[in-house]
């Protein structure tokens, strides 16, 4: 009887064929364009978040704004003239908004893959691109009208250049090294930890003689740099004797610092490696890495996160929030990447490369829907809600303001409107009859809602609440304990984290 299978140089030629088709960099090329449309480009249309209604603000009213003097940290940023001149270009739209952080990322993925090949291996580079694209929150920022994206791109062009100059001397190098530097800073205030990273890989160069570029022509490059950085590093210092006002998060425990780190993904694609060359006994190369480079890939990963617990701890404040850690995302896939070169011979790269690209888009890729939010934070659909249910004046819709930063004295009942304590409404805009809410719930906001309840809030039949989750959820069950509202019925509705309460009377 005569077999179905193929003979064994059959299967062979199957197999080299496949093998050739992993090592092509048009398949890994293709690959990456399927993963970039699906993690990045279909999240674009999606409703904004919270911080991105809080960029339209800005770009819209300008940095100046009187109401931003609340909160002075949000304007101060570069950021902000890319997406006012993609706006300007594009329109008025979420994808116009989204699109300059699209570019940095796509920016950020090809300096990574050149730094993977200078410093790990020359196959490296299509590894750590899709190792980047297996984390969530890099992708997250690459759709993000926010400024981390653009962080994580400068970031990575300032440690580019500062091995190219190290590598080769040439002061031109030098010079845009020192620009780059200049600017990261400037993106945002918190960014500052990644200063001791170029620093500590250009004295370990120094150190280990691994640079023809002398001692005091480095020190002169970080003293200008420092130099160009004094009017940051003076208006941070003087935004720091208020960062209590804005902190969001309690102190970070241990673990979850642990956590934040994700160590287990560097310890999981190493382990990998280590199970599939031990199977398909693959052949080593066993080449040592640099150690002024694992020095550099270990303080990119691990430097914002310590510095962060550590000054959290230190002044009180809290400032260990996970999209502050974005800076170190980079240094994350760079870690994994490492992981992996002990086990990986130069055949071995690229169809791993084009496995773990495989998984970031089975597991990131938000299959059980056909457009995937950028966040869980539907304002959109939860304003065209509010709208059918209060579509005039005449019904009283209650609007919690979502940022810290909205409490008294700041916050009033008349707060003039457009105003940053509620940077939301402008972009989604409500019907109903607007009453505005500070972020939490306190005496004098029960005092105001108590009288709202005798003259405003009972007489059409119905009023909504509208907010995020925790505020609204918190209003919700007071006003359901009120007298006045005995045999009312009210309905809850999520859109993510941002709800919508329907307060009606019955009978």
């Amino acid at each position: 009887m005569e077999g179905n299978g193929g003979s064994p140089g059959q299967m062979n030629s199957g197999a080299a064929r496949a093998n050739r088709i992993l090592q092509s960099n048009l398949f890994l090329a293709g690959l990456l364009s399927i993963c970039v449309t699906r993690l990045w480009l279909m999240t674009l249309p999606s409703s904004f978040w919270v911080d991105e209604m809080a960029t339209v603000f800005v770009v819209q009213q300008g940095a100046n704004h009187p109401s931003l003097a609340v909160a002075p940290q949000v304007p101060d940023s570069l950021y902000y003239s890319l997406p006012r001149a993609s706006s300007r270009i594009f329109g008025q739209s979420e994808v116009a908004y989204r699109v300059p952080s699209i570019l940095a990322a796509a920016l950020t993925l090809l300096l990574i893959a050149r730094l993977a090949e200078r410093l790990i291996h020359p196959q490296a580079g299509w590894f750590a691109v899709f190792a980047c694209l297996g984390i969530h929150d890099f992708n997250e920022h690459a759709a993000d009208a926010r400024p981390y994206a653009l962080g994580m791109c400068v970031a990575a062009a300032c440690v580019w250049f500062l091995v190219r100059w190290l590598d080769t001397a040439h002061r031109r190098y030098a010079v845009v090294f020192i620009g780059l530097g200049a600017l990261l800073w400037p993106i945002h205030l918190i960014y500052w930890p990644f200063y001791l990273v170029l620093a500590l890989y250009a004295a370990m160069r120094l150190w280990r003689k691994e640079t023809r570029v002398p001692a005091l022509e480095a020190a002169g490059a970080f003293a200008l740099m420092a130099l160009a950085l004094l009017p940051v590093a003076l208006r941070a210092l003087r935004l720091m004797h208020n960062a209590g006002a804005h902190v969001i998060l309690a102190l970070p425990s241990l673990h979850h610092f642990e956590w934040t780190l994700r160590w287990k993904l560097p310890l999981m694609a190493g382990g990998l490696a280590w199970l599939l060359g031990r199977f398909l006994h693959w052949t080593r190369e066993g080449q040592p890495p640099a150690r002024s480079a694992v020095a550099l890939v270990a303080a990119w990963w691990l430097m914002q996160p310590v510095c962060l617990l550590a000054y959290s701890y230190i002044t009180g404040d809290s400032a260990f929030v996970p999209r502050y850690l974005s800076i170190s995302l980079p240094g994350l896939a760079l870690a994994a990447t490492f992981a992996v070169t002990p086990f990986f011979g130069k055949a071995q790269w690229k169809p791993m490369a084009a496995l773990v690209g495989v998984g970031a888009l089975t597991l990131l890729g938000q299959w059980n829907f056909l457009w995937p939010p950028h966040q869980h934070s539907d304002w959109r659909a939860a304003a065209a809600m509010a709208n059918r249910e209060a579509p005039g004046p005449q019904i009283p819709v209650i609007c919690t303001s979502p940022f810290v930063e909205g409490h008294a004295p700041e916050w009033q009942p008349n707060y003039p409107l457009p105003g940053f304590l509620y940077a939301h409404l402008p972009v989604y805009p409500l019907r109903g009859h607007i009453l505005l809410f500070p972020f939490e719930r306190a005496a004098d906001s029960e005092e105001f809602a108590a009288m709202l309840l005798q003259h405003t809030l009972t007489p059409p039949g119905r009023f909504l609440i509208y907010g995020g989750a925790g505020n609204v959820r918190d209003w919700r069950n007071w006003f359901a304990r009120r007298p006045e509202l005995a045999g009312w019925r009210n309905q809850l509705y999520r859109f993510g984290d941002v709800y919508l309460v329907v307060f009606q009377r019955t009978g």
